[in-house]
């Protein structure tokens, strides 16, 4: 693993961000916060164009909330610690460290130079070390960017991901394997999100071992799908790992938009019933797995799509229409779902908040 230490300073960022990054409690929160079993972490954007991330009940009340400078993409939860961090949105510079029950003020991360966060990480099971996907963009390379969460999360090195444009990753059961979906796609910040090398992009999906940054396994679509973008996953109760994709080929193509890969196997794709996967326009936003449940759950913002899959048959158990749906995470009766239109959708109850456009994706906090 390559060593990289550097220092933040955290004034120097703070005035860079042109934000102060505020916390605000309801009067109570923190009590009803650290009750809850589960609460959920999510960016958003308010109505009047500003952007935080919030944390809030299945019921969809919003019991805390943190001011972002720019916009939010995804929350790595720590059990150990009861921290969390939001990661900037690619092709951002900043992540934010906050206590779930707003107890002590939040702590910026910034990327180091050359760098930029792709918007998720992951902690170790013990709490000591943050993962991040990241941009070694002069040189067109997924990094994972390593800090020291046991101390202010300073970076203390990176290890390659073998692949371009790396989105989510996550550690498996063995609590030593990262698996690290790159979407295959180049971006440079100088571009902004425009996509760099279409006719050429090449995903995959990788198994790392997190402690030497070796790569164990590296697997990749047949050629006729290079345009199929590995992009988001979570891992089920047997430890196999689904994965969701976005088509950048033809509208008119019809790929496999879901699939599952393990340690040792090839990569295999979820063959879904013509109505279901012609509803997803080719994007899956976010991949969530019940465990308990043996439940799979996909969802769609472009084609207001959301669909449950049997973990153990990969048979689609329903599918439901929903404006702008894309968060998931489980929760006790299967998922909550959250969309750009502002609903929390959970226990078969919907709750909407007016003045707030969720993001892409939702984590779940145990209490």
């Amino acid at each position: 693993m390559r060593l990289k230490t550097r220092l933040i300073d955290r004034r120097d960022f703070l005035r860079a961000a042109g934000a102060a990054f505020g916390a605000s409690l309801a009067p109570g929160a923190w009590a009803r916060t650290l009750a809850a079993d589960a609460v959920f972490a999510a960016a958003y954007r308010s109505r009047d164009g500003h952007y935080g991330a919030a944390i809030f009940s299945e019921a969809g009340d919003i019991l805390h909330r943190i001011m972002l400078p720019e916009r939010g993409h995804d929350v790595a939860f720590d059990p150990v610690s009861g921290r969390s961090v939001i990661f900037a949105r690619q092709p951002g510079t900043f992540a934010i460290v906050f206590d779930h029950g707003g107890r002590s003020e939040p702590v910026p991360i910034q990327s180091m130079p050359g760098r930029h966060f792709f918007g998720h990480g992951v902690f170790s099971a013990d709490g000591s070390l943050l993962y991040a996907s990241e941009n070694d963009f002069d040189a067109a390379a997924g990094v994972v960017g390593v800090y020291d969460a046991s101390g202010d999360f300073t970076r203390i090195g990176e290890f390659p991901t073998h692949g371009t444009g790396p989105h989510e990753l996550l550690l498996l059961p063995d609590r030593r394997t990262l698996a690290v979906c790159n979407g295959g796609i180049e971006t440079h910040p100088d571009f902004g999100s425009a996509k760099l090398n279409l006719p050429t992009m090449k995903p995959s999906l990788v198994f790392l071992d997190r402690t030497s940054g070796a790569l164990i396994e590296k697997h990749e679509l047949e050629p006729a799908l290079h345009r199929l973008s590995i992009r988001h996953m979570d891992v089920d109760a047997g430890g196999t790992v689904w994965f969701g994709c976005q088509h950048e080929g033809p509208a008119s193509e019809r790929p496999a938009l879901v699939g599952r890969a393990r340690p040792g196997k090839a990569l295999e794709l979820v063959a879904m019933r013509d109505d279901v996967l012609s509803g997803f326009r080719n994007y899956v936003g976010s991949v969530a797995a019940n465990r308990e449940a043996g439940l799979i759950a996909v969802s769609s913002p472009q084609g207001n799509a959301l669909a449950v899959i049997d973990a153990a048959t990969g048979n689609v158990v329903s599918a439901t229409a929903l404006t702008e749906v894309c968060g998931l995470a489980p929760d006790a009766s299967g998922f909550i779902a959250t969309t750009g239109t502002g609903a929390v959708i959970a226990a078969g109850r919907t709750t909407t908040t007016h003045d707030t456009a969720w993001d892409n994706h939702v984590a779940r906090i145990t209490g």
